[in-house]
């Protein structure tokens, strides 16, 4: 219903010439073409990120709520959304000033230089996020001494694996659904888990998650996820490049004057068909890679059956689908199913 809406807004904006209107208030405000490619960028992602508040109430406060889940306070909602806002703003707005500027002053390759550009801040970001940007979000506490950090620790030693700290997150106060992973590179490398996790599982099936999750670091998944959005990142910069201020493509948008910003958005929105089709290519990598990392768990805790109880547990508390049609789990599960990675756990000749 969500998306139903979100595409009828889109159309119904569209053909009444919504994009020129916004274009043409921009421009009466004389500023230049960088500055007001962030004002028609930023006020059009202000207006459609309103929109979706209503349908974001009512998943958190009725759906949520109804079979659970929500642990979240009106209070608390807005303050989330108020301080995701301030960090979206901090982040896409010299990100995107950097990108409209190489666009409009440095020629031909410009689509090399936002490529280079974009990627160092994503690398950046990811470093800083879990010190600066998630504690804005969740309070992230060291575990405390005792059995289930003393499990951690010998597992981690176990297979070489180095990191930061062991850290608690108080996700329960947002909701009873849990989790864990790993955050940061480097110094800033640490093993998140949710409170909840912590009241769900026992010390020995979460060591088979941290070991799953460290599964993915040791069978470089993170890297390769990361190498190929880099390549898609740089695909997406050099076909925009093509699309740059082209005439065509602004009177498909009933667009009176082209302009860099312009061609950001729209070769965006067209792009979108195109990564739906991407897009079912990385889950399928996705579920590869986690069928691989239960595989190490298993071998390296030497017991498939706390990893299987522990998955068990996570399915029952956070309400999984046990059985997804098959075509649904192949265009969007990055995960596959429980059963799926139960009968992989136990065709393992190893353990």
């Amino acid at each position: 219903l969500s998306s139903s809406f979100d595409t009828a807004v889109l159309l119904i904006f569209w053909f009444i010439g919504g994009f020129n209107y916004v274009d043409q208030m921009i421009r009466s405000m004389g500023w230049n073409d960088t500055f007001g490619g962030i004002g028609f960028i930023g006020l059009l992602v202000f207006g459609s990120t309103v929109l979706t508040i209503p349908f974001s109430l009512y998943s958190t406060f009725v759906i949520e709520e109804k079979f659970g889940f929500n642990k979240s306070t009106y209070r608390s909602y807005i303050a989330d959304t108020l301080k995701a806002l301030a960090l979206e703003v901090a982040i896409m707005t010299p990100l995107l000033l950097g990108v409209l500027y190489f666009f409009e002053y440095t020629g031909s390759l410009a689509w090399l230089y936002v490529f280079t550009f974009v990627t160092l801040v994503i690398v950046f970001i990811e470093i800083i996020s879990p010190v600066w940007i998630m504690p804005i979000f969740n309070k992230f506490t060291p575990l405390e001494s005792g059995e289930l950090r003393n499990g951690i620790i010998e597992y981690t030693r176990k297979v070489n694996f180095t990191f930061g700290n062991v850290y608690v997150i108080d996700g329960s106060r947002r909701s009873s659904h849990s989790n864990a992973f790993f955050a940061g590179f480097g110094k800033t490398k640490r093993i998140a888990l949710f409170d909840t996790l912590i009241e769900q599982l026992n010390t020995d099936e979460i060591v088979s998650v941290i070991a799953h999750e460290v599964g993915h670091n040791k069978k470089r998944h993170i890297l390769l996820g990361m190498l190929l959005s880099i390549f898609q990142m740089g695909l997406i910069c050099f076909l925009l490049s093509l699309f740059m201020e082209n005439r065509m493509l602004f009177d498909a948008f009933f667009m009176d004057t082209t302009s860099v910003y312009g061609s950001l958005l729209f070769f965006g929105l067209l792009f979108t068909p195109v990564n739906l089709v991407i897009a079912p290519l990385f889950s399928m990598l996705s579920r590869k890679h986690e069928y691989e990392a239960d595989q190490w768990a298993v071998e390296t805790t030497e017991d498939r059956n706390n990893l299987i109880f522990g998955l068990k547990k996570l399915a029952e508390k956070n309400l999984s689908n046990l059985s997804p049609h098959p075509l649904l789990v192949k265009l969007t599960y990055s995960h596959p199913p429980l059963l799926s990675r139960i009968e992989a756990i136990n065709q393992n000749p190893k353990q």
